[in-house]
C-alpha cells in the first residue's frame, strides 16, 4: 500500500508594520517630495495625533512581528521618538535612520531588534563594502537590515540615500543583493518613486524580488488595499512581506484596516504550520 505526502505550503507574504517619524511626530509622507532644502516641497499625507509608543503597543497586540521605525531626518525629536517606540515594544522593532558604526551599538541597548543601515554604506553617494562589514561585525549579522531603498531609472533601479534625495552607485539586482546578504539578515526596500502615493506597487520590482533575494525582506511604497497584498505574494511567490502607510486605517488611510491585515497574517502563518 503506498501512501502520497502532502507537500508542505509554500510560505506566505506578510503585512509588516511602520512607524515613520518626522519631526518628533508619526506621519505619513510621499517619499519622493521628502527634503532638506525644501521643506516646502514635503507632502504630508497624514499627521498623527498620538505617540510611537502607540503604534508600538498597538503591534504588539497582534503580535505583529519586523516592523521597522523609521527617523526621517536627524534630530533629538526624532531619537527621542524612536527611543519611545521601542521602549514600547523592546527587542521587537527595527530602528533606521541616521545609523552608523558610532550609534548602532546603543540603538540596540535601547531596545531596537535590529538596526537598519543605507546612507552610511555610501560616502559620497559611492558603496562602501568595508563599511558594511564593519558594522555587520559590530552588531552581528543576525541584527542588521539593509534598507536597499531604490528609484526606477529606466529598466533598473538605483540605491538611493539621504531620505531617497541622492542617487548612488549601486545598482539594485540580484548581483547587488547576494553580495549584501552575505552581512545582513534581512532587506528593507523602499520603492522610493511610489511611497505614499498610494497608487500601487511597482510590480515589476516586487517580482523581481521574488527572483532574487534569499533572505526576508520587506516592500514598501504604494500599496492601496488588501488586493496589493495578495498580489505581493502572488508576484513574489511568498519571499517578499509588504508594509502599508498611508492607506492604512491608523494612518488616516481609508484603504485598508489593521483588523484586515492580522487576520491575513494569521491565516497566512495557520497555513504553513
Amino acid at each position: 500500500m503506498s501512501s502520497t505526502a502532502t507537500p508542505a505550503s509554500r510560505r506566505r507574504s506578510l503585512f509588516r508594520p511602520c512607524i515613520d517619524i518626522h519631526g518628533g511626530v508619526v506621519k505619513q509622507i510621499v517619499g519622493g517630495t521628502l527634503s532638506d532644502s525644501d521643506a516646502a516641497s514635503t507632502r504630508t499625507n497624514h499627521v498623527s495625533v498620538h505617540p510611537p509608543s502607540h503604534f508600538a503597543s498597538l503591534y504588539a497586540s497582534h503580535d505583529m512581528r519586523g516592523g521597522h521605525v523609521i527617523k526621517l531626518g536627524p534630530g533629538i525629536a526624532n531619537d527621542d521618538a524612536a527611543r519611545e517606540a521601542v521602549r514600547a515594544w523592546p527587542d521587537r522593532l527595527q530602528v533606521g535612520g541616521g545609523i552608523n558604526a558610532e550609534n548602532a551599538q546603543s540603538w540596540i541597548e535601547a531596545g531596537a531588534e535590529k538596526i537598519i543601515v543605507t546612507s552610511y554604506l555610501f560616502p559620497e553617494c559611492n558603496f562602501s563594502e568595508e563599511r558594511l562589514k564593519t558594522l555587520s561585525e559590530l552588531v552581528g549579522k543576525d541584527r542588521l537590515v539593509v534598507d536597499v531603498s531604490c528609484r526606477r531609472r529606466e529598466d533598473k533601479w538605483v540605491v538611493a540615500m539621504n531620505r531617497w534625495q541622492s542617487l548612488t552607485d549601486l545598482d539594485v539586482n540580484q548581483e547587488s543583493l547576494q553580495r549584501l546578504e552575505q552581512y545582513c539578515s534581512e532587506f528593507l526596500i523602499h520603492a522610493a518613486d511610489v511611497e505614499g502615493l498610494c497608487q500601487g506597487i511597482d510590480e515589476d520590482l516586487v517580482k523581481a524580488l521574488g527572483e532574487w533575494v534569499t533572505i526576508p525582506t520587506t516592500y514598501a511604497g504604494g500599496a492601496r488595499h488588501l488586493q496589493d497584498l495578495e498580489l505581493v505574494d502572488s508576484l513574489s511567490q511568498g519571499k517578499v512581506d509588504l508594509t502599508f502607510g498611508s492607506a492604512l486605517d491608523i494612518f488616516g488611510g481609508t484603504g485598508v484596516t489593521l483588523d484586515e491585515l492580522n487576520e491575513w497574517n494569521r491565516k497566512a502563518l495557520a497555513s504553513q504550520q
